[in-house]
């Protein structure tokens, strides 16, 4: 079997990469170890920066997503019960964000893969990766039990933090940064309406939350809680109540609740790994890097790796400016490391830290004093928020 392109993982960046190839008229090949109903039924992110809606557009995978999703213009902060909005379009000339679950833009995705014939092959747990220093890198997998060689030009790990594709890294060659955060996010999805407009982020003396929502009827809540506990120690009454108590009175007034319809605490860790690329493999999303979810930037991240290397493809493949391919770890890493930094920085000041000092609570005090009060203050988080711009490829 032979293609122009392989890509590993069939979740949205990997879907994405797949379809803005195809449009262009570049072959590619799809490889996934889970069922597309696994990769369907994952519960993620839902916030998309305009970048990613404009990559979606691009993809030609924009018209559910601009029917259904909500387009978002401000975001709602909460300070020892004072709320304040930030106007997320006025302080960017513009910008916004779209909130549309990335359960939808995956099922759009491979709608989309499906009406364009291209190869697609689920259920795939043995793939691996040779010859990556080669002119024609070779991955092995077996189909309805027979072994497969797929021969290519390159390959693209899309495949997460456990795939193959960074394993396959010789040793050596990466080199790891990350940080691991004294806490997790609770999550609670509920078919509820949302308690507000537009997504609220609270900073409470018992913890963080945040109301956010995937549609008009459907909820998603988060809380904060300590590592050691457990999704099922949490009823859905003790978490309505513990959300609640952390939401200001007018706020926890209107929620509305119900059953869950899932339940799950994930840890927060920001993860790196440098450089994103060996030989003519290269690394995308949460396979090269993971972001505490504060910031909304993780599945926003893969869609910017994705363009990086779906435009330094185009001109490889169209004017032979095979040159950049050297360029797209160094690329890439500058949006990356300003998001790391975004999400750490939202997290350190929203988040209870169980070594918080009274010198350390004051300067996080006035720092929020000082972004929430200044126009400067303001304009940084709404434009780290709505997404830094992609870097042209030239």
């Amino acid at each position: 079997m032979n293609t122009c392109i392989a890509i590993i993982g069939a979740g949205p960046s990997g879907l994405l990469l797949g379809q803005l190839l195809q449009r262009a008229g570049i072959d590619n090949v799809i490889l996934e170890r889970q069922s597309a109903d696994y990769v369907l039924g994952r519960i993620r992110a839902g916030v998309l920066e305009q970048g990613m809606v404009d990559l979606l557009h691009e993809a030609g995978v924009g018209e559910r997503m601009m029917r259904e999703g909500e387009v978002h213009d401000g975001v709602e902060l909460v300070v020892d019960g004072r709320r304040e909005r930030l106007d997320l379009h006025g302080l960017t000339g513009g910008r916004t964000v779209t909130v549309y679950g990335q359960t939808e833009v995956t099922r759009d995705l491979m709608q989309a893969r499906r009406d364009s014939g291209g190869r697609t092959f689920y259920e795939v747990p043995d793939v691996s990766l040779h010859d990556l220093d080669s002119d024609r890198p070779r991955v092995r997998f077996t189909l309805d039990g027979e072994p497969v060689e797929l021969s290519c030009d390159y390959i693209a790990g899309c495949d997460g933090y456990h795939g193959i594709s960074r394993q396959s890294i010789p040793a050596g060659v990466l080199q790891t940064f990350e940080r691991v955060y004294p806490f997790g996010w609770l999550g609670l999805l509920s078919d509820t309406p949302p308690v507000n407009p537009e997504l609220i982020y609270a900073s409470h003396p018992r913890g963080f939350a945040l109301c956010s929502m995937r549609s008009p009827t459907r909820s998603r809540y988060y809380v904060q809680v300590g590592l050691d506990e457990r999704v099922e120690d949490w009823s859905d009454e003790r978490f309505w109540d513990e959300l609640k108590r952390r939401l200001p009175e007018e706020v926890a007034g209107q929620l509305v609740t119900g059953p869950s319809l899932e339940k799950s605490i994930a840890p927060l860790r920001s993860f790196v790994v440098e450089p994103m690329q060996h030989g003519r493999l290269f690394l995308l999303g949460d396979a090269a890097h993971i972001v505490p979810p504060t910031g909304a930037k993780g599945l926003n991240l893969a869609a910017s790796d994705v363009s990086t290397l779906y435009r330094i493809l185009l001109k490889v493949y169209r004017d032979g400016r095979t040159d950049l391919l050297a360029r797209y770890s160094a690329i890439c890493l500058r949006r990356i490391w300003k998001a790391e930094r975004f999400s750490w920085w939202m997290t350190r000041l929203l988040h209870r830290f169980p070594d918080t000092d009274p010198f350390d609570e004051r300067i996080l005090r006035a720092e929020l004093d000082y972004v929430l009060g200044s126009e400067a203050g303001r304009r940084t988080l709404a434009e780290n928020y709505v997404g830094l711009p992609y870097e042209a490829i030239e």
